[in-house]
This record gives C-alpha cells, structure tokens and sequence, in this order.
C-alpha cells in the first residue's frame, strides 16, 4: 500500500490494489467448493511460482480441512505443481525476463528484492532458494531470478522439490493428525514457525562451515 502525503495530510491510499489482491484471496478460497477443485490446486501452485500473488497453502488447507484424510494428496498435487512451476519461472527469467519477467517483478513491487536475490546467488544458489521454497519468502522472485542470473536448473529444482514438498507436507502432516481445529493455527503462526526453523537451519550451516575451517 502506498500513501501520498500533501501538507502532511494523506492525499491517496492505493486501497484498489488490497482490494484486488482481498478478492483474488476470496476467489482461490471459493475454488475449495468447485468440482475442479485439484486441478484448480496445481493450477495455482504452477502459476504462484512465477507471477501469481495469492499462494497456493491458501486453497490446499481449505481443501484439506475438508477432506482430511486427502491431505497428503493435496499436498503432492501442490508441491508438482509449484515446482514445474518454478522451473516455468526459471525460464521465463532466463529466456524472457526483458520481456514478461521484468514486467512481473516490477508490478509485484519486488525489484530491491530482486537486486539482491543476484547478491545472494553469488555464493548461496541452493540454500537461497531452498529457504525460498519452504518460507514466507516469494518463491517466484527466486525462481525468476535464477534463471536471470544464470543458476544451474538441477540447483533450482532440487532445491524446490525439497522446499516446497516441505511446506505442503508439513500443512497435510498438520491437518490429517489434528484435524480442522489446527487451521487456524496454520493461518496464525505458520509462517513464523517456518521462518524461525529456517533461522536455525542456517544458523547451523554457517556454525558447521566455521567451525569446518
């Protein structure tokens, strides 16, 4: 959201833009109901891994809560769909980025991100985008930024596979053993949880690396 200040009075709030992203949320929810409801699944994890700003976790828990001992098959559905979708991303980066994939990040707000995704290629390729895969992160900044700057695409898939199965199964692990009561939970706390374990995750690769010297 962006305000524009004159004479220290706000003179307009972008709120078109949340209104829009508040609805697209209020369509990939109601998609749980439809009878297309898994292909609409793997539709939405392909495309969020490249330009689409509503992810995937949204529609998989819904459906999941529904339909719990389905759960695990939620999460493979999401977890093909994100990573061909990561590697739709890659390419459109490396192929396209003048074209659609500066378009994309540039209408996403993510262009400092983007900047600084290249830095972090530089020495941590994999682990970059294994975080990115697993955490709040935008995966699709990653994805497209690999293949701008040029990151081996078996890095990038591997390290999509192992992140976002992570992710997806963690949310289907959730919900088969606890049942609908977990979901708010889900919504509440799951992106710190997987922000924190990444926290720590890293933090032990680079004591081992240090103490590896």
């Amino acid at each position: 959201m962006t305000l524009n200040k004159v004479n220290g009075k706000i003179k307009s709030v972008h709120l078109r833009a949340f209104g829009f992203f508040r609805k697209l949320y209020s369509w990939v929810l109601s998609l749980a109901n439809k009878k297309y409801s898994s292909a609409a699944l793997f539709l939405i994890a392909f495309t969020e891994s490249s330009f689409f700003p509503i992810p995937p976790d949204v529609l998989q828990v819904a459906l999941s809560v529904s339909k719990p001992k389905k759960s695990f098959f939620y999460a493979l559905i999401a977890s093909i769909g994100s990573v061909l979708g990561g590697i739709f991303g890659y390419f459109i980066g490396f192929f396209l980025f003048d074209s659609i994939g500066k378009v994309i990040i540039e209408m996403l707000g993510y262009q400092e991100q983007f900047n600084a995704v290249g830095n972090l290629y530089k020495s941590y390729a994999f682990i970059a985008i294994l975080i990115s895969a697993f955490t709040p992160i935008p995966y699709k900044v990653f994805t497209i930024a690999a293949g701008f700057w040029k990151v081996g695409l078996f890095p990038l898939i591997a390290a999509s596979v192992i992140g976002r199965s992570a992710r997806f199964f963690l949310v289907a692990s959730l919900i088969f053993f606890f049942g609908p009561k977990i979901k708010n939970f889900i919504e509440k706390y799951f992106n710190l949880l997987t922000a924190l374990f990444f926290i720590l995750l890293i933090g032990g690769f680079f004591a081992i690396k240090y103490f590896m010297r």
